[in-house]
């Protein structure tokens, strides 16, 4: 740790204090804008997931015997504690992962509504009386699961964090969270936040560490009873596995090949301002980012014409600095992996209208940064068009009708999210109607609510976060059948009356 930012050399956050791994490893935290280290902390393992996990245990039945009203109180004290300290976490999820100030501003202005929301949930939630006959009552409880797990990525540290800890939380579970190792501080930051709110030391613990380590370990561990995973496909595939070997909940947000449809009644400016942000907005690492441009053939060219002249102008710059448009990619191995992509697109005979390479300057040298780019005689069969670049890379591709729009759309193995553009309201829902995916926005993209439900279809995801599906499936459901009748019963009597189950 370089002498600069003492103050963030930080142990894993448990039972509401910071720890040293067992191991007394540390990992180092980079900023992708020049390559530097500018914090360590603890790195965990198997060993130190069991003792979050014990904590975690521990913990479960002080924060069960509050009341719901009791529990929300607290949430809502966290909101108020997290829009305070916004300006430091702000700066510090910048540095992390290079996403601009500007964005990071506005999206983390955001997450005290979760804690509201969830807070509030936790206060009203209603169990309900199916109907089951006039001599029996029968009700439902939602229980909760115990110990879970949050496997939480670098794209959107606190963002994706907190819409597993809201409802989880509100559900009166008790958590370990390994985050990625390239954001590992603001979510430790969150304990920070919860232990000055008084919820009770060991209901949230954070253990820092690598996937095969200390993501393996807690993915696996035996006495945790829900998973809740954002990453790529493949590991998603991976963690599932080891679920369903424990019997346990499984919640996964996996990767997205998100569509923009675009019809002929939008006009050109409105299609490249929707693209530009659907497309390059976090520099495109996000998994509902709009990858695929689908616009109908007759504004195809004018589309591209301007695309091309509004992606070569974004300012790539410092992300702390607020005139700066798009920062870095998180690391050198993202950056390469866009790089590959963009061959290989090159050499399956897509063209490059717009970016392609990484941009010229001393500025720019010694940070992960590649410009945003545009591909156009895109074939839907391309791997550029089939596969998650997650990057700033968008693929330009025309259409001659609504159906096959639609197939172009559903064309890939992924089913997170799409979005709709046109002024025709029974074509926007219709077209939505028959896309195959969970989220789908009409004339707008990459919006979210801490009450509208998020999953995907297909290789995207199971399961959900956000609204009140997602506080559900964060309990076991218990059914309770009461028989009001004092009559007697005997189903081996030998009385001569008809016997019944209900």
């Amino acid at each position: 740790m370089t002498d600069r930012h003492p103050k963030f050399m930080r142990g894993m956050f448990v039972n509401g204090d910071y720890l040293p791994s067992a191991s007394g490893k540390t990992l180092p935290v980079v900023n992708p804008k020049n390559g530097e280290v500018f914090a360590e902390v603890a790195e965990g393992d198997t060993v130190d997931i069991n003792v979050a996990v014990d904590s975690a245990e521990r913990a479960f039945e002080k924060w069960g015997g509050l009341s719901g009203t009791e529990r929300g109180n607290l949430m809502q004290r966290a909101a108020d504690i997290l829009q305070r300290r916004l300006p430091e976490i702000v700066s510090l999820e910048v540095d992390q992962i290079g996403r601009p100030r500007r964005e990071m501003t506005a999206q983390l202005a955001r997450l005290p509504e979760w804690y509201s929301y969830f807070g509030s949930v936790a206060r009203t939630y209603e169990d309900r009386v199916p109907p089951f006959g006039k001599d029996h009552l029968n009700y439902t409880r939602r229980i909760p699961l115990g110990v879970v797990g949050h496997l939480t990525p670098w794209n959107h540290p606190l963002l994706i964090l907190t819409k597993k800890v809201a409802p989880s939380m509100a559900a009166v579970n008790t958590m370990v969270v390994k985050p990625s190792e390239y954001a590992p501080i603001t979510p430790m930051i969150l304990g920070e936040i919860f232990r000055e709110a008084s919820v009770p030391d060991g209901v949230y613990n954070v253990v820092p560490g690598y996937g095969p380590t200390a993501g393996l370990a807690l993915s696996s561990h035996p006495r945790i009873r829900k998973v809740d995973l954002t990453g790529g496909t493949p590991t998603g595939k991976a963690v599932a596995a080891m679920a369903g070997k424990n019997l346990i909940r499984f919640t996964a947000e996996l990767g997205g090949k998100a569509a923009l449809v675009v019809f002929p009644d939008i006009p050109v400016d409105r299609c490249v301002a929707a693209t530009l942000f659907a497309s390059f907005v976090a520099t495109g690492q996000t998994c509902v980012q709009g990858s695929r441009l689908l616009v109908h053939r007759s504004i195809h060219d004018a589309v591209v014409e301007a695309l091309v002249h509004r992606t070569r102008a974004i300012r790539l710059g410092d992300p702390q600095d607020l005139r700066t448009q798009m920062g870095p990619l998180v690391s050198a191995k993202q950056r390469d992996m866009v790089e590959r992509y963009v061959r290989i697109g090159i050499e399956e005979g897509a063209t490059v209208a717009a970016g392609g390479e990484r941009p010229q300057g001393a500025e720019f040298a010694r940070g992960y940064y590649h410009l945003p780019t545009v591909f156009t005689n895109v074939k839907s069969t391309m791997r550029i068009a089939q596969e998650e670049i997650f990057g700033p890379v968008v693929c330009v591709m025309p259409f001659d009708s609504e159906d096959e729009a639609i197939a172009l759309a559903n064309s890939t193995p992924f089913g997170l999210a799409s979005s709709v553009w046109t002024k025709d309201v029974a074509r926007a829902h219709r077209v939505a109607h028959q896309l195959k995916c969970g989220i789908v926005w009409i004339n707008d993209h990459h919006r979210i609510g801490p009450a509208s439900p998020w999953g995907g279809f297909k290789m995207s995801g199971l399961g959900h976060e956000n609204g009140i599906i997602a506080y559900e499936e964060y309990t076991e459901l218990q059914s309770v059948i009461v028989n009001l009748s004092d009559a007697p019963f005997d189903w081996y009597a030998d009385d001569g009356r008809e016997k019944r189950y209900s």
